[in-house]
């Protein structure tokens, strides 16, 4: 092979395997497997999460309510309390009357179990909402607190009567009355 065709064919190679190393790279950087870029699961749909958590925050924008108020609408006949938390939590502190179901547990056979009226009106409360029982409501962050996801989910699973303790309240000086193995002395 003649000089110049030789030194063509070397720059050639080089200049392929550069794109290669590029595209390779590329790959990489946005996390996605080699050759497979694309992974569908027709269980999981991204797009239709997105719309129910906007439709649903939207919804609960209106239904937060006071101390006094949660108090007075769990006194109401047909009136459910929901406590998303674990079942070791709820054990150790939760509203007096209060049902558990786990929020990993939320699910069609579960919800049309516990909750078979779709209208009955359903008031959560989570670890978000009680201060100075870190035990039992151990502090979330604010963007993680579970009000958010087990309203989202009531309200995709197709429950429009739900309503949500609003404030951060002390467990030792709420009118809310707790129990559980934890609860304060009165």
């Amino acid at each position: 092979m003649a000089h110049p065709t030789k030194k063509l064919a070397v720059s050639l190679i080089a200049l392929v395997s550069l794109i290669a190393l590029f595209a390779t790279l590329s790959v990489a950087a946005r996390g996605l497997p080699d050759g497979d870029a694309t992974i569908i699961n027709p269980a999981i749909d991204e797009a239709a999460y997105r719309r129910a958590v906007d439709d649903a925050l939207g919804h609960r924008a209106r239904r937060r309510l006071s101390e006094s108020d949660f108090i007075r609408m769990s006194r109401e006949a047909g009136t459910v309390v929901l406590d998303a938390r674990s079942k070791a939590k709820f054990d150790e502190l939760h509203v007096a009357g209060a049902i558990n179901l786990s929020f990993p547990d939320i699910a069609v056979e579960s919800l049309a179990e516990l909750l078979p009226d779709k209208g009955a009106r359903i008031l959560i409360y989570c670890n978000n909402n009680f201060s100075g029982a870190d035990g039992p409501f151990p502090s979330k962050l604010p963007s993680a607190s579970l009000n958010l996801p087990t309203y989202v989910a009531l309200y995709d699973y197709g429950y429009r009567n739900v309503y949500e303790l609003g404030p951060l309240i002390d467990a030792a000086t709420t009118s809310i009355v707790l129990e559980g193995s934890a609860a304060p002395v009165r």
